[in-house]
């Protein structure tokens, strides 16, 4: 996605005025909804921080979109499973550029087996990292948060949180997860004038569905109303839309962009 294609026009950058350009990290920033969320965030004005776990190429590479385009992004490597590694990772935004204002969580893997063979190394991996990397996140993030009484926070789940997926017990149960901690956070932070909202995405294309056999594939995209695989930048646009100014009355809320597959849910 270009500056242009987000309807931002790269000679209008200095006319979006601080009031736009804040401080936004974005997790599992490198690939995927992740990583067209942090082009789209830049696109609109933001200095985007792009946590990631270990793709160093692909890190680099989205950073070097967002630079070619005009827009202001660095990448650093971190698990957001590991609390001293989140903290590190923000103790070194804060030295860039100053505190997180907007933060989104995107990363996510999958350790897919049926229940019955499911071992606690996949069930823990999918929590450690889906899960409980956004908690550690949203901890670090919403001190300053409070303290400047401005906050944005968008958690990426998923439909399977809300309908499941047969041998996702682990990825259903963190994404389903997430939509609690969301909305407790909502609750808490809402009179400090920090949102907290889930955006839950239907079948996507990108590299985790790409290696996914053509059965599935198939099977996924004739399950979905309007008939076809949503893109990165679909979501992307709709993480954008709750990170700006004028989402601020919009808080707790979980905006499906799964193009009618979860309807009802």
């Amino acid at each position: 996605m270009t500056l242009e294609r987000a309807g931002v026009q790269t000679s209008d950058r200095d006319q979006l005025g601080s009031a736009v350009t804040r401080v936004a990290l974005v997790t599992g920033g490198s690939r995927g909804i992740g990583r067209a969320t942090t082009i789209a965030l830049a696109a609109v004005g933001h200095r985007v921080a792009v946590l990631y776990a270990s793709d160093d190429d692909a890190a680099t590479a989205t950073v070097d979109t967002v630079s070619a385009e005009g827009g202001s992004a660095t990448a650093i490597r971190a698990d957001i499973a590991d609390t001293d590694a989140v903290n590190d990772a923000f103790a070194s935004i804060e030295e860039k550029w100053g505190p997180v204002e907007i933060l989104v969580n995107s990363a996510g893997i999958t350790r897919d087996r049926l229940l019955a063979r499911m071992t606690d190394e996949q069930w823990d991996a999918v929590i450690s990292t889906n899960l409980t990397g956004a908690f550690h996140t949203t901890r670090r993030a919403i001190r300053p948060m409070m303290k400047a009484r401005f906050g944005r926070i968008v958690n990426v789940s998923s439909v399977g949180g809300h309908l499941g997926g047969s041998g996702q017990a682990n990825y259903s149960a963190a994404k389903a997860g997430l939509l609690g901690l969301s909305r407790s956070v909502a609750r808490e932070l809402a009179s400090r004038g920090i949102t907290c909202n889930v955006v839950a995405p239907g079948p996507i294309d990108t590299d985790m569905t790409a290696d996914m056999p053509a059965e599935w594939r198939a099977g996924a995209e004739s399950a979905v109303p309007v008939g076809r695989f949503g893109t990165a930048e679909e979501v992307a646009a709709a993480i954008t839309y709750l990170c700006g100014d004028d989402a601020g009355y919009v808080t707790g809320a979980l905006l499906p962009v799964d193009g009618g597959l979860g309807m009802g849910h």
